[in-house]
């Protein structure tokens, strides 16, 4: 994890908030919405962002339904970087 990641993720609230509430935590992008107070038509754009620069993984890719996220090793460090 670079600085230049952690300042990507803190230049927005919906990163940040998708972030910590992945923490700890594998949820539906349903869940994250309700959990982080981000419109659900947001979440997946903000989810793809954050998967492309490797913070973010999807544990069932093959599903067309109720895909799981959870955070990697370098968005755990982000969140511990936020708190």
């Amino acid at each position: 994890m670079d600085n230049e990641t952690l300042e990507y993720v803190q230049r927005s609230k919906y990163r940040q908030n998708v972030l910590k509430a992945l923490d700890g935590n594998v949820l539906m992008p349903k869940e994250i919405a309700e959990r982080s107070s981000i419109k659900s038509n947001h979440i997946s754009k903000v989810l793809s962002e954050l998967k492309s620069k490797g913070l973010v993984e999807c544990i069932n890719e093959e599903a067309r339904k109720g895909r799981l996220y959870r955070l990697t090793q370098d968005g755990e460090k982000i969140v511990e970087n936020l708190k």
